[in-house]
């Protein structure tokens, strides 16, 4: 009999193929999830006018409206990811889109200030977008690498997106037309990496020994997962709420901060200080696929938030007691927010799943530790807003990160120690997996 099951060339050709939809997939997800800034964040481009509702300006109401549309999303999206079927992910994304781009015409079309609810109905399809480009990623042997390369897009996206907004404003786009105009040269590309996702492989049966086979999460699954393991989720995602506070306000007060520093930039430097934190990232994210061992993994992302966390109170002391430049502080504030807040995403809860073999899937957990953080910036933003210009943003800035930094890592400490004593690769749940659909093969 002819054997061809393990010949080296047979090897050499998985291999290849392998490396090839790995690539395939992070380009895909990548580039959904960069085009989905073109609909979110180029109105941030224009000034608007000084027309004020309630006390606030019209680009904050704005922004608020849109940041909790996009919260909305997250509470909504720990039933709808969880349960959403891989064979709906595809025609979600362009659903998604549509709505997008049609709440954008909208806004251009009714009269202020009714037209700020379009900015609301326009944030809550993009917070969906996430967790559906995330379930083509998860459960593989090199999830962490894929995800990374997802969450660069996301420390990316955002200056290129606001730069393509000011450029259409410089061409002659009215203020209330240039988001959807934005959105339009958005959908094109949109759309092609849309479907180079939906021809990604799913998991192959390697993966899902390694990983273990990822499962919708009915109602029931959820609260019995969320039981198990609250004593080690609820610290990590009290950490998570922290570094996304802090991330927002590193982020949506860019140009106020700069001025703080006592160093004004011009968008070129805040995408250069952008681009090093991107590639510290990355590489830190990415590397965690050379853990074969589900807890090591684990351990070790707890490892990488920690790195993170320290790079955070090293640019505090270093900018109260040495002066450093602006430029060096935010780069090792935005390397030292991103790590953990990169690594929730990439490692901690895809390894934790692994790890305890436990039916669910990763769009469950990173929507409900995303609805949590949301929720606390949203409420530091609407803070902010109703009593404006009352600190130095800089000195409050170096505050938050300082009580973000020391808070987070008693979390790590708290969580890490609760998850990593649970038997590793024990499946507690194996007779509700059965209510379950598989995700993947």
């Amino acid at each position: 009999m002819k054997e061809t099951s393990s010949t080296p060339d047979a090897s050499k050709d998985g291999s290849e193929r392998n490396a090839f939809w790995a690539v395939w997939a992070t380009v895909a997800a990548f580039g959904t999830y960069f085009c989905m800034f073109g609909f979110r964040k180029p109105f941030t481009a224009a000034p608007f006018d000084e027309s004020r509702l309630g006390g606030l300006d019209f680009k904050t109401l704005l922004v608020i409206a849109q940041v909790l549309g996009y919260m909305t999303a997250k509470f909504v999206g720990i039933k709808i990811i969880a349960e959403l079927p891989p064979e709906r992910r595809t025609r979600s994304l362009v659903a998604l889109m549509v709505w997008a781009e049609g709440s954008l015409v909208l806004f251009a079309v009714l009269p202020r200030p009714w037209n700020v609810v379009c900015f609301f109905l326009n944030g809550y399809p993009l917070g969906m977008v996430f967790g559906i480009v995330l379930g083509f990623l998860e459960g593989r042997r090199l999830t962490e690498a894929l995800a990374a390369g997802l969450c660069t897009s996301f420390i990316l996206a955002d200056g290129v997106a606001k730069s393509l907004g000011a450029s259409l404003l410089e061409w002659g786009f009215e203020e209330r037309w240039m988001p959807s105009v934005a959105g339009l040269v958005a959908a094109a590309p949109m759309g092609l990496f849309i479907a180079m996702l939906s021809r990604t492989p799913g998991p192959d049966a390697r993966d899902i020994a390694a990983r273990t086979r990822r499962v919708t999460m009915p109602a029931d699954l959820r609260a019995a997962f969320l039981r198990r393991y609250a004593g080690g989720l609820i610290p990590l995602i009290a950490m998570y709420l922290l570094v996304t506070i802090a991330r927002g306000l590193r982020g949506d007060f860019a140009p106020e901060l700069w001025r703080g520093l006592g160093e004004p930039a011009a968008p070129a430097t805040f995408t250069h200080s952008e681009i090093l934190v991107a590639m510290g990232v990355l590489a830190a994210s990415g590397g965690a696929v050379l853990f074969r061992d589900n807890r090591r993994a684990f351990a070790a992302s707890l490892g990488t938030c920690a790195v993170g966390f320290a790079c955070v109170l090293i640019a505090v002391a270093a900018r109260a007691t040495a002066g450093i430049g602006a430029f060096p502080f935010m780069v090792l504030v935005g390397l030292g927010l991103y790590l953990p807040y990169v690594a929730v995403h990439t490692t901690l809860f895809e390894r934790l799943i692994a790890m305890t073999r436990e039916p669910g899937n990763l769009g469950f957990l990173m929507y409900t530790a995303d609805s949590v953080g949301y929720l606390g910036y949203v409420a530091v933003m609407l803070a902010r807003a109703a009593r404006p210009g009352t600190t130095d943003f800089a000195t409050f800035f170096l505050v938050v990160c300082a009580g973000t930094a020391l808070l987070s890592i008693a979390c790590l400490l708290l969580g890490g120690r609760s998850l990593l004593r649970h038997p590793a690769g024990l499946n507690h749940s194996s007779t509700r997996c059965r209510h379950a659909s598989h995700i993947g093969p």
